[in-house]
């Protein structure tokens, strides 16, 4: 975003790049013959290289990952494509999940596809014992380190496990005067490094993310919400961005940096509040972690600014849909666009306004059939749902009776951010668009001003509809917080994919039809090209991965139903992996809440008559 609001510094920063300084360590004429492992926050480039100039000094170095050591190590290490079997135990730590690492190793199961994968709980010790058989015969083992430290959580009492940076040191045995590993000659040597033998090191990347917290904590905020308009913490990081052989599966530090630092300052802005934890309703204002790829030393600055809407509208990812019908779009429209294709289906316009002043726009179309309300974008970085939306408003359109409001985007102030975020990093999650330019998820805003929420309240009493449709998405691939205990705190079922998923709240007295419902549309969306087979893969591979799935299945979808008295009397949330697809896995996402859409529509005209 371009920095023409006034703005307030708090923090720039720059952290020397842990590899640099490792290889300069490692290098001294002390070392020379000295065998050393390390792992650390890097990609496998630069991790070579750093091998390459330690050799050039005589120092035999192998540097690993820290972030998901087990995948780096079959995509490093082995010849997967002539695997026939792997066992692998995974750690079973006392501190956090008892899954994590497991969870860790995600999406192993799927990666070595041809390979007969078996995964096992094992020792406390935070290794992988790892059994290999190749297509040949031969038969490997191997222990894959896992480091992690514990600490203390910030924002909560218990202690977290999170990966962190470690060296291992071997000097050489009795070369070059530094002795044979074991006498006071070896010793010195090592002592004389500034390192330690076999323990854990700080890095750049947690070095960077701890200032980061540390500054934005002990900042005097103000006692009232919202404490600011725009919080950015701008990042610079070396890190990587390692695709994996899957669809829109990507093992990216910058968005885990992204994600860590989002949530942890939520977390935190809750704590100071003297909101509960996870409170939706918390207004801090516009949190905006914005990591980039900088290839040098890490830097951080964190700047308050107030709104610049002009400069963020301009800021947005090139728009790719200009002309396409919505059917054949490969990623979310402008607003513009949307607007475009609302004002095209005629009937009654309602609108309210957002926090940054943008507006929400709202159709009415009446009719004679049981009323519903379409609504994507609530959360904004999940956009599949809008142009669903949209989609099936336009079919209901064309169809006599038709009786609907429709929201399509929500919250524009974050599909704002999404698309400026999106600039940069187009297959990131983009979690601080999620909610509103006050913070929140406007969902939950109970008091005045409603701003964007005006807009559901008046769709619903406009329409009278009973049923509100209400389209969400989740990540494509695996969502971590690496350096606050991997697993996301509060979304630990959202971690990895599961297919497309069905969230049905119902009022008291509303079960049946409810019920009903989930069991309509379920069987509905079979019908839907490619869908079964895909919530199939995912669902296994959710299994393997983490655990039994811990939701109902009906007809093939993963189902939930509660009783909520909030909003309409029944609500159907819809729930694809959209987070970071486009292309054709974009317009299958949007094809699917399409079909979820009518499906509803068409189930609720027998459920509203019979309740009738």
């Amino acid at each position: 975003m371009t920095p023409s609001a006034p703005t307030q510094s708090l923090l720039d920063q720059t952290f020397p790049r842990t590899l640099f300084e490792w290889v300069d360590r490692l290098g001294q004429p002390a070392l020379r013959g000295a065998q050393v492992e390390g792992w650390l926050f890097e990609g496998a480039p630069a991790r070579r290289a750093a091998e390459q100039r330690l050799a050039a000094v005589g120092v035999t170095a192998r540097f690993r990952s820290a972030y998901k050591p087990l995948v780096h190590y079959f995509l490093e290490e082995v010849d997967a494509a002539q695997l026939a079997a792997a066992t692998v135990r995974y750690p079973m730590h006392a501190t956090g999940s008892p899954g994590r690492f497991l969870l860790e190793a995600y999406p192993l199961a799927d990666m070595l596809a041809g390979c007969d994968v078996q995964f096992e709980p094992g020792a406390d010790d935070l290794h992988y014992d790892v059994a290999l058989r190749f297509r040949d015969g031969r038969e490997t083992t191997a222990r894959v380190f896992s480091p992690n430290r514990m600490h203390a959580d910030p924002t909560a009492p218990e202690p977290l496990l999170s990966p962190t940076g470690w060296l291992r040191v071997i000097p050489a045995r009795g070369a070059n005067g530094v002795g044979d590993g074991h006498g006071a000659s070896g010793a010195a040597g090592v002592e004389a490094s500034g390192l330690s033998r076999d323990g854990a090191e700080p890095t750049d990347f947690e070095a960077l993310f701890a200032q980061a917290m540390r500054t934005l904590q002990q900042h005097p905020w103000p006692a009232q919400e919202p404490y600011f308009e725009r919080l950015d913490i701008l990042v610079d990081l070396p890190g990587f961005e390692q695709p994996l052989p899957l669809p829109d599966e990507c093992m990216s530090l910058h968005e885990a940096l992204h994600e860590d630092l989002y949530f942890s300052l939520l977390e935190f802005f809750q704590q100071h509040s003297g909101r509960p934890a996870g409170d939706r309703r918390l207004q801090p204002g516009q949190i905006v972690p914005d990591v980039r790829h900088h290839g040098v030393d890490p830097r951080v600055r964190i700047v308050l600014r107030a709104f610049d809407v002009a400069a963020q509208d301009a800021s947005g990812w090139t728009d790719t849909t200009a002309g396409q019908a919505l059917a054949d779009m490969g990623q979310a429209p402008p607003p513009a666009r949307i607007a475009q294709a609302m004002e095209a289906m005629g009937g009654q316009r309602f609108t309210a306004t957002s926090r940054q002043g943008r507006t929400v726009l709202g159709l009415y179309r009446p009719g004679t059939d049981a009323p519903v309300l379409i609504s994507g974008g609530q959360h904004a970085n999940e956009t599949s749902g809008v142009v669903g939306a949209l989609r099936a408003a336009e079919v209901l359109h064309a169809r006599p009776g038709a009786h609907f409001a429709l929201i399509a985007l929500e919250n524009p102030d974050g599909f704002a951010l999404h698309r400026e975020l999106g600039a940069h990093h187009a297959h990131h999650m983009h979690h601080a668009a999620r909610y509103s330019a006050l913070g929140d998820d406007i969902e939950y805003r109970e008091t005045a001003p409603l701003y964007e929420r005006e807009a559901r309240e008046r769709g619903l009493a406009m329409s009278g509809a009973q049923l509100h449709i209400n389209l969400h998405g989740y990540p494509a691939h695996e969502w971590t917080r690496p350096l606050s205990g991997y697993v996301p705190r509060g979304f630990g079922l959202w971690t990895v994919p599961k297919g497309f998923f069905l969230i049905l709240r119902h009022h008291p007295g509303w079960q049946r039809e409810g019920r009903e419902l989930l069991e309509r549309v379920s069987a509905a969306l079979l019908a839907v090209p490619g869908l079964p087979e895909y919530n199939a893969r995912q669902m296994a591979l959710y299994e393997r991965h983490a655990g039994a799935l811990p939701f109902e299945v009906i007809h093939g979808t993963a189902c939930t139903q509660s009783e909520n008295p909030r909003g309409a009397p029944v609500t159907l949330i819809t729930e694809f992996p959209d987070e970071t697809v486009s292309g054709d896995a974009f317009r299958f996402a949007h094809t699917v809440q399409q079909a979820a859409v009518l499906a509803a529509v068409q189930a609720w005209q027998h459920i509203a008559s019979a309740r009738a």
